[in-house]
């Protein structure tokens, strides 16, 4: 019952801060993990352990796979380059790196050093897309930091498993059996998650069954990582997988209403999900600091050095990694901005902490592996520093560089793709016309509907009902079942005008949302 209450207080605190959040205009996961350390701080305040089958088991498959599903297919295809560099190199970089400051700057062995610098080499999705929602960023640099978020977790995975059984073991590093185990958890994972994303998209194309596909929607993340866990392969890259092919394909599976309920229900769960888990890294901070040894007060220190340590190795690898991008497609006068922006939105988050908690707590004669809680405390330490310095400043960091879309443009855009679509739509009525098989006042009444609101359109045709209801209620039905075909017709052109590099992915999910509420509303009517 206890751990039931705290679950539930955990869900009341981030109600209130996420309201104050978007209140504020500032970011809810930084606010949140403010919240829980200060909470943590408060006299009886009962202690937290963070369990790592709760996170990854879970936590981490829904909030991985609802990150994944916002990946459009188009601008992953443009970054696939710059992301495999990053999702390899970059983390090899800083788990040297931070190795090597670990080792030099705090009382941790080489091996738990090593170990830490495997823990915090990667990015992590959930922080960087709850983070990234409000930000106003150019589509493929949104695309290339969430990207390497979501792909480089396979090889830090790799590292800490490689660290931890050198730790573990005392035993050499052996980098031809990484390097094969790297290939077995990426390739089967890719394997697994594209497997289960083809079956699901079979079962969701025979079924229109709203509680079925919300079940199916719930159930699909667990079913890729459980699987691919159970294959000894990485769940993460498999939820991952599963997510980016079903989320390129989601409106084309299901129709208006269930697609509304399924961004609904998601959208409940990730937001309590989020909410828990980042007040959890707040709240678990002090109880590992009193877990501490006396010889290791000086934990401060060393989290802000490893911090840095990440930020420099990541502007560093960034730089020039941007100059040969910038160069190859024929700027003049190289951007410096943009590796700013991605170094500073390389925050770290839910995915360091799991793999850190995943530590054994033994080595293999039994005694206890020394400097574990020291890694513990540094890891969590880093990510509250990240989230918190990296997540209350990335707003301004971004709105100072100059390279975030204006409001205007955003709007100006989705304006013209809403008078493409109603174009679309006036073309299918006139074809309609020609063909003289709709009466004109139902003909007339779609045209309103395309260039005013369509409640407008109603009150008009309503102004006219007395001696005609019965003709006027045939006449409605024949308009709803015309609109629908309209709205289908504006759906097409919607994907032709993305598939054209017209409008953005969120124009486009924007639009779309937007038909369906209109479609939902004609069936409800």
């Amino acid at each position: 019952m206890r751990s039931v209450g705290t679950v539930l207080a955990l869900v009341v605190l981030a109600t209130v801060v996420a309201t104050f959040a978007r209140r504020w205009r500032i970011p809810a996961p930084s606010l949140l993990v403010v919240a829980g350390l200060s909470v943590a701080l408060l006299p009886g305040t009962p202690q937290i352990e963070i369990s790592p089958q709760v996170i990854g088991l879970v936590v981490l498959p829904p909030l991985l796979y609802a990150s994944a599903e916002e990946m459009p297919w188009r601008e992953l295809r443009a970054v696939w380059k710059p992301v495999g560099v990053l999702a390899i190199g970059l983390v090899l970089a800083s788990a040297a790196a931070v190795g090597a400051v670990a080792a030099l700057a705090t009382p941790l062995s080489w091996q738990m050093a090593f170990v830490l610098g495997a823990v915090l080499a990667s990015t992590d999705p959930v922080a960087v897309t709850a983070l990234g929602r409000r930000l106003a960023l150019p589509p493929r640099v949104q695309v290339l930091v969430q990207a390497e978020s979501l792909f480089n977790d396979a090889t830090s995975l790799v590292l800490v498993r490689v660290a931890a059984g050198i730790a573990v073991a005392s035993a050499a590093a052996n980098w031809g059996a990484a390097g094969g185990e790297f290939l077995v958890l990426a390739g089967g994972g890719t394997v697994i998650g594209a497997g289960v994303a083809g079956v699901v998209t079979l079962i969701r194309r025979r079924t229109e069954d709203p509680v079925l596909e919300t079940v199916i929607a719930l159930v699909t993340p667990y079913t890729a990582y459980l699987l691919a866990e159970a294959a000894h392969t990485s769940g993460v890259t498999s939820c991952v997988v599963a997510g980016v092919v079903l989320g390129g394909r989601g409106d084309r599976l299901t129709n208006a209403r269930i697609r509304l309920q399924l961004h609904a229900v998601y959208g409940t769960v990730v937001f309590l999900l989020e909410s828990v888990v980042f007040s959890l890294i707040g709240l678990a901070l002090p109880a590992q600091v009193r877990a501490l040894a006396d010889g290791d007060r000086a934990w401060p220190l060393y989290a802000l050095a490893v911090a840095a340590t990440l930020v420099a190795v990541r502007l560093l690898w960034l730089a020039p990694l941007s100059a040969v991008v910038q160069r190859k497609g024929g700027i003049g006068r190289l951007n410096w901005r943009v590796p700013m922006v991605l170094t500073w939105a390389g925050t770290r988050g839910v995915m360091p902490l799991a793999a850190a908690l995943s530590i054994p707590e033994v080595m293999k004669d039994g005694t206890p592996l020394a400097d574990r809680p020291l890694v513990l405390v540094l890891t969590t330490s880093v990510v509250v520093v990240t989230l918190v310095v990296q997540g209350f400043t990335l707003a301004p960091v971004v709105r100072a560089s100059g390279i975030a879309l204006e409001p205007a443009h955003t709007a100006r855009e989705e304006a013209e793709a809403r008078s493409r679509l109603a174009h679309a739509g006036l073309a299918r009525i006139e074809e309609l016309a020609e063909l003289e098989v709709v009466p004109d006042v139902v003909l007339d009444r779609l045209r309103r509907g395309l260039t005013a609101r369509l409640d407008d359109a109603r009150d008009r045709l309503a102004e006219n009902n007395g001696t005609h209801r019965a003709a006027t209620e045939s006449a409605d039905r024949v308009y709803r079942q015309l609109r629908r075909d309209l709205i289908a017709v504006e759906t097409s052109e919607l994907q032709r005008l993305y598939d054209t590099h017209t409008i953005s992915d969120t124009t486009r999910r924007r639009l779309q949302r937007s038909l369906d509420l209109e479609e939902a509303r004609l069936s409800d009517a």
